[in-house]
Formats: C-alpha cells, sequence, structure tokens
C-alpha cells in the first residue's frame, strides 16, 4: 500500500503551451526499428524473460578483474620496443645469446610491471564506482501488490519499479503514476544534458489512478516501442492496455541516471535496461589514449630497428665470407675459434647457416641500440609532472576545497600541444546562474545594472560606462539568488506611480503565472522557494515575488506541445472571471502575433531588446490577450482531440492548434537575464554564421534538412570568405548537426568550422559532442582538448586526445571519464600555458637518454643501464616551441648524431689509453673487464652531465636525479662486484681490486668526459649566442636589460605567434600586444 499523505494538485482547463521536442510516427511501430515488445508486470517464466533483452548491469570501465591482466599485456607489448625485447628475452634461453637470459628478462619485467601497476591504480576507482552503481537499490513489484528491496543489476525489461523522492532512475522507465494526482512528475536531468532545472513528465490519463502499490497486483499492459537507440528526446511507442491503443511520447519516459525531484514517488515500467539505456547508448567505450610523443616515439624505435637490422644483417653476410675462408688447406686463419672443431657457429663447411645465427645473435647483442630506457624515463618524469599539478597551490579552489588531480599520467605532454578545445557551456564557461536585471515594460527600459559583457566592451573602449560598478564578479552582495534588479523607479512598489502602472501589472504577473516552476514552501518559516525547468523561469519567478507578485500554489496541468514556436502559453480565468492567454517567447515569433492595437510599444521594445542583446543578455516577449468562452472552448475540444491521436501527425495537430489561440496579442515589454560567466571566461565580439533548422520560415523545410544544412554551410563559406579578415562565430544546433555531421556533409562543415574563431553547438546530444569532437580530431589531425562537467559530456572528454573534468555541482562522472580534473575553467589557462608548456618541453628532452648506447660491456652493465643509471633525467629547459618543434624528426637526428658523436670519442680514447699500457703498478694490461667498466662510467657520466649543462637552473630534485644516477653506477658496481664469481662474472670485485686503486681509471674517466663534451658545449653556446630560439631570446632580453623595450619584447613575441593559435581575437591580441610581465616569468 502506498505511505505517507499524498501531493494534491487539482486538475483545471489552465494549460501551459510550450516547447517540448520530439518526431514520432506512430505508424512505424512494429517495422524495422520500432520492434520492441514489452510484457509489463509479467512475472517469472513469461514469454517476456524469454526476449533475451539486455540485464540491467552497466560496465563503463575500461578494464575488469578478468581482462586487466590480458588488456594491460596488450597494452604495454604493443609498444614496438617491448614487443622486441620479449622477442629477445624469449631467445635469451636459447644457445644463440650473448649474455645470460636472466639480465634479458629482468629489466622487461620491470618496466612492464610497473606501467602495469599505474594502470591498475588509475582504473581501481572506477571499477568501485561501477560496483556501486550496479548494487543499489530500488523497489520492484514481486506479485500481490508488494514491492521489494532489489539491486539495480538485477532488472529486466518488463518489472513495475517504485523510485522514491531523490533517487535516481534504475533504468529507462514507462512513466505509469506518481504522488500527485494529475500524475506528474519533476526530473533533473544533470547527469545527461548538464542542466540543473527540472523537467515535466506526466502519465497517460488511463493510468494515473494505478498509483499504489495493492493496485499493481491486477496491472497488466503491452507497450510496442522504438528499438534501443542514442535519442536522448525522442521516443515513439504505444501501449496496449485495457483493449485500447494509446500513444506514447518522451513525456512518459523518465531516464536512467535521471533524479526524481519534488515528488513523493513514481511507478514506472522498465522499457530499456542497461547497455539498451539512452544514457549508455550515449556513451562511448574508453578508449586507450597515447599521446603523440609516444607515438613518435614508436616511430623513432622503429628507425632504430632498421638500422640494427641492417648492421646486423651486413655484420652477418661479412661474417658468413670471413668464416667460408677461415680454413685454407690446414692452415686457419682465426685460429683461436676453432673452425676446424666447430659444429655450426664458425664452421666454415656451413658458412651460410653460421651467417644465419651470426645475425640472430647480434639481433640480440645490438638490442641495447634500442633505448628501453627512454620509456622509463617518460613514465618516471610524467609521473613527477602529475605531481606537480596536483601540488599547484594556483590551480586550488578553496571555494570548494578542490585542488588539481592529474588521473593519469600518460598525457601531460599533449596539454603543450593543443591546437583546438572543445569546451562544454552550463557549469563549464558558466556559473549555471541566471539574474534578472533589466526589463522593458510599456516602452520605457528599468533596470540600471551593468552587464559583465557591457564592463568588458567599455574597458576595451575606455567608456567611462566602467565606473558603474566595482568590476567584480563576485555575486556575494546579492541577497536573493538570481536577482539582481536595481531601479528606484519599480522597487518598493514604486511602479504604482509610474505612467503605465496598470501595464508594468500585467507584465510582473505574467512573469509570476506563466512558467512551470515549482513552489516549495517552507512548513516553519513559510518562506517559499522554486524548483525551475530553466534558470530564467526560476529568474524571472523570483523577480516577480521581490517586486510584489508571489507565486505561492500550483493548481494547473503543465502539457508540452512538439513544435518550433519558441514560446510558452498559459490560459488562465483571473479574479473577475476573465480568460487570459498569457504569452512569452523569442521576439523573432512573438512580434509577428501581435494584433494592430497592441503595437503601441513595438518600436521602443525592439530598440531595448537590441540593446539587451548587445550587451549578453537573454531576452523574451511579454503579451497578453482575453478569449471569450467560446473560443477556449473551441480551443479545448481541438487540443483534447488532437492529443489523443495515435497518428503520424498527432503533434502537427496540436501546433495547428496553438497556432490558431496565440494570435491577436497585446505587447507588455521584454526580460533580459545574465547568464553569469565563470571567474576568468572572457567575451568577444564576433559576426555570426547561424546554421539552424529551429527558425519558422524552415520547419517545413525539416524533412528535407540535410539540403537546408548544406545550403547553410555554402552561405557560411561564403560569408567567410567575404570578410577573411574579420573575426566570426559559427552557431548551430543539435537538429542541424544530425545533417552535417553526415558522410557526405561533414567535410564541409569542418572546413567551415575550422575558419572561424569559435564554434558553437546548441542544444547537442552527449553522442553529437563526441562526434564532433571526433570529426575534429580526426579531420584536422591536430591535437584536441575537450572540458566538461557534466555525464552528458563524457563522450566528449573520451574522444578527445586529452579530456578534462570540472569537479564542479553536476556530479562525479565526467572527473572520473577524464584524465585530468580541475575545480574551474579559469585553471585551464594555467594547466596549458605552464603545465602542459614545461611537460611537453621535458619529455621532449628524454632523448638524451636514449642514444648513447655503447658495446661490449657486462650484460648487466647494459641491462641496468637501460633501466637506473640513465632513467631520471630532468627538464632541459632550452628547447624553443611548443608546435611540436622539440620533437621533431631533425631534433631527433641531432640526438641520435650527438649519441654517435660521443660514443666514437669514448670508444677510441678509452681503447686507445689503455691497451696495450700497463694498467696498474704490477705492470697488468688492460682485459675487457676493465675496458668495459671504464667506457661505461665514461658514458653515465657524459650522459648526466650533458643533462647538467642543458639545465637553466638548479633545485635539490635536479642535483638529485642527475648526481644520483652518478652516485648509483658505483654503489651498483661495489654490490654487484662483491657477489659470486658465478653471478657476477667478469664483474667480480673488478671495482674495488682493480678500478679504484688504479690513478689510470679516474685521469682516463676525467680526460675522456671532457673531451665527449667539448662538442655538445661548443654547438650548444654557439646556437645560444648566434641562433637563440624563442626562450634563449627571452634570457638575452633579461640579461642585457632589455625588459622595458617595447620594440624589442614585441619583436621576440611576433617568433612566439603561431598560424595555429587557437582564434583569430587571440592572435590579433598577439599581434597589438607587446610582451609583458617577462620578470614575473
Amino acid at each position: 500500500m502506498g505511505k505517507g499523505r499524498r501531493k494534491t494538485m487539482h486538475l483545471s482547463k489552465m494549460y501551459s503551451l510550450r516547447r517540448s521536442g520530439f518526431e514520432d510516427d506512430h505508424s512505424q511501430i512494429g517495422g524495422p526499428g520500432f520492434s520492441r515488445v514489452v510484457y509489463c508486470n509479467e512475472m517469472s517464466g513469461s514469454e517476456g524473460i524469454t526476449q533475451n533483452y539486455a540485464d540491467n548491469y552497466v560496465r563503463l570501465t575500461k578494464y575488469t578483474p578478468f581482462t586487466f591482466l590480458p588488456k594491460s599485456l596488450f597494452e604495454q607489448f604493443r609498444r614496438v620496443a617491448n614487443f622486441y625485447f620479449l622477442v629477445t628475452g624469449i631467445l635469451a634461453f636459447t644457445a644463440l645469446a650473448p649474455y645470460s637470459a636472466v639480465s634479458a628478462v629482468i629489466p622487461l619485467i620491470i618496466v612492464v610491471g610497473a606501467t602495469m601497476s599505474t594502470s591498475y591504480n588509475s582504473e581501481i576507482s572506477n571499477l568501485f564506482q561501477d560496483h556501486e552503481v550496479n548494487n543499489r537499490k530500488v523497489k520492484v513489484h514481486r506479485g500481490g501488490g508488494v514491492f521489494e528491496s532489489s539491486q539495480w543489476k538485477k532488472l529486466r525489461v518488463g518489472d513495475v519499479v517504485k523510485v522514491e523522492k531523490d533517487e535516481f532512475f534504475p533504468a529507462d522507465l514507462l512513466l505509469i503514476s506518481s504522488s500527485y494526482d494529475d500524475a506528474i512528475c519533476y526530473v533533473e536531468t544533470m547527469n545527461l544534458d548538464g542542466e540543473t532545472n527540472l523537467k515535466l513528465k506526466q502519465s497517460l490519463d488511463v493510468t494515473s489512478l494505478i498509483n499504489e502499490d495493492s493496485k499493481f497486483n491486477s496491472f497488466k499492459a503491452t507497450v510496442r516501442c522504438e528499438d534501443p537507440n542514442a535519442s536522448l528526446y525522442t521516443f515513439v511507442g504505444t501501449m496496449q492496455f485495457q483493449e485500447q491503443r494509446h500513444a506514447l511520447s518522451p513525456q512518459q519516459l523518465l531516464l536512467r541516471d535521471s533524479k526524481l525531484r519534488n515528488t513523493d514517488y513514481i511507478y514506472g515500467v522498465v522499457i530499456f535496461t542497461g547497455h539498451d539505456t539512452k544514457v549508455i547508448q550515449n556513451s562511448t567505450d574508453p578508449p586507450s589514449k597515447r599521446s603523440k610523443i609516444e607515438k613518435r616515439t614508436d616511430s623513432i624505435i622503429y628507425f632504430l630497428f632498421f638500422v640494427l637490422f641492417l648492421m646486423a644483417f651486413v655484420g652477418s653476410v661479412y661474417f658468413g665470407i670471413t668464416t667460408r675462408d677461415d680454413l685454407d688447406g690446414d692452415r686457419m686463419k682465426r685460429w683461436y675459434l676453432g673452425p676446424d672443431r666447430s659444429e655450426i657457429f664458425f664452421d666454415p663447411k656451413r658458412a651460410p647457416m653460421a651467417a644465419i645465427y651470426h645475425f640472430l645473435t647480434a639481433v640480440m647483442l645490438y638490442s641495447y641500440l634500442i633505448p628501453i630506457s627512454l620509456y622509463v624515463s617518460i613514465e618516471v618524469v610524467k609521473v613527477l609532472q602529475t605531481l606537480f599539478i596536483n601540488n599547484d597551490v594556483d590551480m586550488y579552489y578553496e571555494e570548494a576545497d578542490k585542488p588539481a588531480h592529474a588521473r593519469t599520467s600518460n598525457l601531460t605532454e599533449e596539454l603543450g600541444q593543443i591546437d583546438t578545445i572543445l569546451s562544454d557551456k552550463t557549469g563549464t564557461l558558466t556559473c549555471n546562474s541566471m539574474e534578472f536585471i533589466k526589463c522593458s515594460v510599456a516602452g520605457t527600459a528599468y533596470g540600471r545594472h551593468v552587464t559583465e559583457v557591457e564592463r568588458a566592451m567599455a574597458k576595451r573602449t575606455g567608456s567611462p560606462l566602467l565606473m558603474n560598478g566595482d568590476g567584480n564578479d563576485d555575486n556575494s552582495h546579492l541577497s536573493v539568488k538570481g536577482y539582481n534588479f536595481e531601479d528606484e523607479r519599480i522597487t518598493n512598489r514604486r511602479w504604482v506611480h509610474e505612467p503605465h502602472s496598470d501595464v508594468i501589472q500585467k507584465f510582473f504577473r505574467l512573469l509570476a503565472i506563466c512558467h512551470t516552476a515549482i513552489p516549495d514552501v517552507d512548513e516553519d518559516t513559510r518562506n517559499v522557494t522554486y524548483e525551475a525547468e530553466s534558470p530564467d523561469e526560476a529568474a524571472f519567478v523570483i523577480a516577480a515575488r521581490e517586486l510584489g507578485f508571489e507565486f505561492y500554489k500550483r493548481t494547473q496541468t503543465s502539457v508540452s506541445f512538439m513544435d518550433a514556436r519558441k514560446r510558452m502559453s498559459v490560459i488562465v480565468r483571473d479574479e473577475e472571471g476573465k480568460l487570459l492567454l498569457l504569452c512569452k517567447g523569442a521576439d523573432s515569433v512573438m512580434f509577428e502575433r501581435l494584433s494592430k492595437e497592441g503595437r503601441q510599444f513595438e518600436e521602443n521594445t525592439r530598440e531595448h531588446v537590441n540593446e539587451y542583446a548587445q550587451a549578453g543578455l537573454r531576452t523574451l516577449i511579454l503579451a497578453y490577450r482575453e478569449l471569450s468562452d467560446e473560443e477556449y472552448k473551441e480551443f479545448n475540444e481541438k487540443f483534447t482531440e488532437a492529443k489523443n491521436s495515435v497518428s503520424a501527425e498527432r503533434d502537427d495537430m496540436m501546433s495547428e492548434v496553438t497556432d490558431e489561440i496565440e494570435k491577436d496579442l497585446i505587447l507588455l515589454g521584454a526580460t533580459a537575464v545574465e547568464d553569469k560567466l565563470q571567474k576568468g571566461v572572457r567575451f568577444s565580439r564576433m559576426k555570426q554564421i547561424v546554421i539552424t533548422l529551429e527558425s519558422p520560415e524552415i520547419v517545413a523545410a525539416e524533412k528535407a534538412g540535410d539540403k537546408s544544412v548544406i545550403a547553410k554551410i555554402s552561405a557560411g563559406k561564403a560569408q567567410l570568405d567575404a570578410s577573411r579578415s574579420e573575426a566570426h562565430a559559427l552557431i548551430i544546433d543539435g537538429k542541424s548537426l544530425v545533417y552535417a555531421l553526415n558522410d557526405d556533409t561533414k567535410n564541409a562543415f569542418l572546413e567551415l568550422a575550422v575558419g572561424c574563431a569559435s564554434v558553437i553547438c546548441c542544444r547537442s546530444s552527449p553522442k553529437q559532442k563526441a562526434l564532433v569532437t571526433r570529426l575534429v580530431k580526426e579531420g584536422t589531425g591536430k591535437t584536441t582538448l575537450a572540458i566538461g562537467d557534466g555525464a552528458n559530456d563524457v563522450g566528449m572528454l573520451q574522444e578527445a586526445d586529452i579530456g578534462i573534468g570540472i569537479s564542479g555541482v553536476e556530479g562525479m562522472q565526467a572527473v572520473m571519464s577524464s584524465d585530468i580534473a580541475i575545480a574551474q575553467f579559469r585553471f585551464l589557462e594555467r594547466l596549458l600555458l605552464v603545465h602542459g608548456h614545461w611537460s611537453y618541453r621535458r619529455i621532449s628532452s628524454m632523448g638524451y637518454a636514449a642514444f648513447s648506447g655503447q658495446p661490449a660491456y657486462n650484460d648487466w652493465y647494459l641491462s641496468l643501464y637501460n633501466v637506473f643509471f640513465t632513467s631520471f633525467p630532468f627538464p632541459l629547459l632550452y628547447q624553443e616551441g611548443v608546435q611540436n618543434t622539440l620533437f621533431g624528426w631533425r631534433r631527433i637526428f641531432s640526438w641520435m648524431l650527438n649519441g654517435l658523436c660521443s660514443g666514437v670519442i669514448i670508444f677510441f680514447l678509452c681503447t686507445r689509453a689503455l691497451d696495450p699500457e700497463s694498467y696498474d703498478k704490477n705492470g697488468k694490461t688492460a682485459g675487457m673487464e676493465i675496458v668495459g667498466a671504464t667506457m661505461y662510467t665514461c658514458v653515465v657520466w657524459v650522459v648526466n652531465c650533458q643533462m647538467a649543462l642543458a639545465v637553466s637552473y638548479f633545485t635539490l630534485i635536479q642535483h638529485v636525479f642527475i648526481w644520483g644516477g652518478i652516485v648509483l653506477w658505483y654503489l651498483f658496481l661495489l654490490a654487484y662486484g662483491s657477489l659470486s664469481v658465478s653471478i657476477s662474472t667478469s664483474a667480480y670485485k673488478v671495482f674495488v681490486e682493480t678500478l679504484a686503486p688504479a690513478p689510470t681509471y679516474w685521469l682516463v674517466t676525467l680526460f675522456v668526459v671532457i673531451a665527449a663534451l667539448i662538442p655538445y658545449f661548443c654547438f650548444k653556446a654557439i646556437k645560444m649566442r648566434f641562433f637563440p630560439g624563442y626562450h634563449g631570446m627571452v634570457q638575452w632580453i633579461r640579461h642585457e636589460g632589455h625588459t622595458e623595450d617595447p620594440d624589442y619584447c614585441n619583436m621576440v613575441r611576433q617568433r612566439s605567434i603561431r598560424a595555429t593559435t587557437v582564434g583569430f581575437t587571440a592572435r590579433s591580441i598577439a599581434r597589438d600586444n607587446n610582451l609583458y610581465n617577462l620578470e614575473r616569468q
């Protein structure tokens, strides 16, 4: 039985006529795409279960406990270097290996294991979130009118569930009834479309009385509807109930992850479950993201593979030829190889096979040319970069106690290469807060507040308007949220003294009545708060209340219509018994519906609306008319007939009925509300290119929307070509995007979009956001960044090269799906320009750890070179640019050349200095173990000293990593040499007994290191003095004291501007402004 006192909402003949937005064609039911059949309230074993619909278990993580190991191993071994070392590690267990198998496998295990551990830590929180969602509880009908708690994951299609206030809907439900007599409920769709405003839903009249637990004992119905799809705003279906067929619309569909608000409870039938639900259909599988630098690293590895195989091939051919000629009768040229008793490797009679085996051996021997340490180095530095981001106090939002959080270390360097930013609006760019700020009533403008846009324009033009207000964006001084109206002519009931006080009264009375807001009265204080479908409506009803027109109780039913009317109306009867139609809407549709007698204030109102629009305000026109009883009776009959129709023309019929009554209106005035921008979000004025299928003149062409959109794209390109020197903003709505993203249209749309400084996609679904992101990413080939704060942004964040989640008021779905989380949009600037820039420069400098491999050492020397001794290079701050110039092939080949030169110098100087001279006072000559250890010492010193030369300034971390790598080498020599000779082999006590006591070792190390550093130091000095990059020029500015010279600074700034800089406005400002704040950088 239903418990608690039911809310009462009396059904009256007052109608709210407003815009909805769905396209149904009930004649398609049963055809392709409309084949779903749901048997409602069927128990176990019924035919509804046998239809093999998806269960309600949802997994949004990249891994499961069963797939983590195979998937993560695949992630690791798709890196070509890891795969190569896996192959050589396997071959190391054969007789072909020139080193021990353990020394070949251990480094690979360390690298792969460390990276897999990082992936596991980042994924474990997502696994817990999935577990929590799937195990939430909801009441399910189990027969006999009894509802029992059950886990979400156990729901099946056809189940009847009872959802209570402030609970999420566990699946896509068909609304049967609610705690209101009129079977309405209020739904918060924040997790779907990012909007915190409430949506009104209403069940069919025939099921509205099934509103108690016991009444579901005998409830049976059959629903035939569309198949699972990603369209959030459409639903086509019919319900067979009590031998009658009833049309279903989106008005009866409650979507998964929406929340029930301001309603005690609802009953619903499960229509779509699990991955068939619309919100999951809008999601995309979590991608495996790899940065461009990591992909370029793979290209480097491929090149090195080519070099390695070429060396092995040439050497093996030469070896085969030489081996064939080893025996000349009884004479052996290379007697020490024993060719006369060799079986395969050195057998002159089987020279081709010997060459093949030599090739395999050489491939393994030269494997240290492949820098596995490059991956290790990058992983270490990336982890440190995430720590920098996480601990940046300048990105800490004190108000919400939220720091920045890098959820993955894989993509930090991508932040320094961003070409295009794709951003959500509500809650990301804005505070999701509307304020009633101005209005025009009876041709008179009211409201003295200066908007953010007016203030920004005043700053640019030097207007004294800026003096009106302190320019602070902080609205903490506001006593009432949503109300920021200041005008002594209206406030404190002074409006009664205005010339048109009767019009002002009707104006604010309309604001107080014409809406879908729900009043919530506090029983203790009797204060009234409102829950509205949009922030605009909340601002209107709050403004009316503050000015003396309080909306206290709702006694009407809201009825939604499908059309592109851009207006809403209510029909009420006033205290004098008059029937009034109150209407508000966009100026594009309202002015044309005015009567001749109702246009008294039109000219002034139009002028005020244009001024408000230029000030960045959202405007609506308010008007009304009186109705006769006969008019209302005729309208009500037609409206009821159209609403109950099941034909494909149902919505057109309803539109025609409302169009007939919304005419001959009398103008009252216009409202203006301000959508507050977040702190740090700036405004720019641009010419507009609009692509929309919402405007009334093309409603008839909507069925051929692709042609209309193509025509508008062509017109936009023509407008863009005609004024290339000016910035343009492209505005396109969700319906137009459907056609713009078609295969035959999307390239033209992309061409138009990239030619504009900004692109605004209005009312786009989560899937459309993801598709637009994919189009930009794949179509331009540039690095993209997506930023959002709601569940509807998840697909976009996952599709972009890097996704930024705003940890705002719209839940944690975006954050959990993002790569990096920040608390405010304004922190994005620092994240890109500081952390992104330096992360890119650091990672681009890892080449110094990669190309200094040397030949012929103890196998553990080689293995640990690639893991420890050169795994910790820190930022090299001298390279120029963030346009991927730091990791281009020219720079990569220069690193290779540097490594080659250093290697040649070290090899020849060490061998010439140590062979064949006596090494110590006993006259002992240097063997391979001594020469190899000495050369290896020189390698470690040279690599780390080159990094030290490249660093512009030292911190404790740099000292630890650079000099620590050298110290670690000597500690390893001591520890490894102390092991038994069976383990340490040629390194057994080589440092303690041979190297350390010999002055020759230290002298050779000193002079060889200096000799190897001289070419690098000379190159760096010449480049800095005569060919400085951008950062080098900034350093010269500081050094020579030119920081106050605007011409010189501007010349330096010009070198940082690239054609790919995002936005026309950004480039213009960069050209016009001088370099500033150099001393602070």
